[in-house]
């Protein structure tokens, strides 16, 4: 099993050393986010700092940018890492998209399906050459001359995954990409008897073997070296379940277990603004179902319990701000895991 974490994103002057610190502790990767900072320029960094560490974005939100800024973004980045680079696309939802990216709004999965299928024409341009002819519903590329392909790279273009929660972009995630990013917002039983028939089926309808799909994350890890540490990032998951149950497109996990209940209150909550009072309705034994709990001398065992047989990778962080403490020894213990994954298949259908 592999273990990603988080870079600073809050400044990329930070970036070379807090690279290096992970690649030298053990992690497999580092993750961006897309919140208050740029999700690329940082892997960038990274990537000139770094030798072994998969770069990933962990969700970049795609409607906002053309697929033909994120063709060159992953293919920059993909050719300065020397193919470490993993591309992970979200679609947000509709109020993020209108009210704070400006951009139109259409069913998510249907136009993410097209924008995966853009990205890969043009990589496809560049790699082997040919005529750009892509034309769908919500994009065109046909003007594609020398002066603007990139120069050629070893690598083959980036894997490309999703975050996903609900059953269209599962299906979606198993039909069309390299791997999936479940969010952290996910329980067991949410992911073994939802998430992974849903997966299982996609993979199957296409004919990819599930060795070469990466499952990525499917909920939280709270730990530290002390009580204190392990505390006070309960705390920071608490709030942080409490906040996602309140947004309707996280409910089919709550739905799982009965909890829909809570989803309409901490959304009334949200409503009337009373956001300071949502972590105190998230009970412990609720918390238990969306995270892994312990110190580190004790949370290998759990981690297993938790997602073996689920997950090929976790995150040790979901918050560039947070980071990860995980000793290199914890983290060995937790890469001894078994996992399904193995390698991405033929470079993302090129």
């Amino acid at each position: 099993m592999k273990v990603f974490t988080t870079l600073p994103q809050d400044d990329l002057t930070k970036v070379p050393a807090a690279a290096a610190a992970a690649e030298s502790a053990g992690y497999d990767g580092v993750m961006t986010l897309e919140n208050r900072h740029d999700p690329f320029l940082p892997l960038a960094v990274a990537a000139t700092a770094t030798e072994r560490l998969a770069l990933l974005t962990g969700v970049a939100i795609a409607f906002p940018r053309s697929p033909m800024v994120v063709a060159n973004l992953g293919w920059d980045l993909q050719a300065a890492s020397g193919g470490r680079f993993v591309l992970g696309l979200g679609s947000q939802v509709r109020g993020h998209n209108e009210r704070r990216f400006s951009v139109p709004w259409s069913a998510p999965a249907p136009r993410l399906r097209e924008y995966i299928a853009a990205l890969r024409a043009i990589w496809r341009c560049w790699k082997e050459g040919g005529r750009l002819a892509f034309e769908g519903e919500h994009y065109k590329f046909s003007l594609m001359t020398p002066a603007f392909v990139p120069e050629a790279m070893a690598s083959p273009p980036p894997a490309v995954t999703i975050g996903a929660v609900g059953p269209a972009m599962l299906r979606l995630a198993a039909e069309t990409c390299d791997g999936v990013r479940l969010h952290p917002f996910c329980t067991r039983r949410y992911q073994e008897q939802a998430a992974a028939p849903l997966m299982a089926a996609g993979l199957e309808k296409r004919g990819l073997l599930r060795e070469n799909f990466e499952i990525t994350g499917g909920g939280f890890i709270a730990t530290g070296a002390g009580e204190e540490a392990v505390d006070a990032r309960v705390a920071w998951v608490r709030q942080r379940v409490a906040f996602y149950g309140s947004t309707r497109a996280y409910w089919p996990v709550l739905e799982q277990h009965g909890l829909e209940d809570l989803g309409f209150k901490l959304h009334d909550m949200v409503k009337a603004g009373k956001w300071q009072d949502l972590p105190g309705e998230i009970s412990d034994d609720v918390l238990a179902l969306f995270a892994v709990i312990g110190r580190h001398e004790t949370l290998a065992g759990k981690v297993a319990e938790r997602f073996a047989g689920l997950s090929d990778a976790i995150y040790a962080s979901t918050a560039p701000e947070l980071g990860s403490d995980m000793p290199p020894d914890l983290i060995a213990e937790i890469q001894r895991i078994p996992a399904d994954f193995r390698c991405f298949a033929g470079a993302s259908d090129l």
